[in-house]
């Protein structure tokens, strides 16, 4: 199977930093499981739709964590890296190997990337290039 990409956010409510606690605890999360249960809407960057992207995430994919650089900024700064080990959907929660999280503030395209989960993106054809920038170590 091919390996997906994807891009996370790690600062909940615009301004509480939770990489180190993702780092320390070797996963990734977004939601809590139960304020988001009963959203019917599913367009644009709706929890749904993150949700529904996040199904898609399967064991040996890349995560990259992200921290967006302000109000127009067209880029964004990588700042972890790690392969997915399991998929958790009951708790919405992805074990993640963290392989770099030393990275310091590694800018690269944005690419619409300003939700809190997006993919997955493949290495080919036109997302080639811009996987290979984030993903490089």
């Amino acid at each position: 199977m091919q390996t997906q990409y994807w891009v996370v956010g790690a600062t909940w409510g615009g301004s509480e930093d939770v990489l180190p606690q993702f780092l320390k605890r070797g996963y990734w999360y977004c939601w809590d499981i139960n304020k988001f249960a009963n959203e019917q809407s599913g367009v644009g960057n709706t929890i749904k739709n993150q949700q529904q992207r996040f199904e898609k995430v399967r064991v040996g994919d890349r995560i990259a964590v992200k921290r967006l650089r302000g109000q127009g900024a067209t880029d964004m700064s990588v700042l972890a890296i790690g392969i997915v080990k399991d998929v958790d959907l009951e708790e919405w929660r992805i074990y993640v190997d963290w392989v770099a999280d030393q990275l310091g503030d590694r800018l690269v395209p944005l690419k619409g990337c300003t939700a809190s989960i997006h993919g997955p993106f493949l290495n080919e054809g036109e997302d080639s290039a811009w996987v290979n920038q984030v993903f490089c170590l």
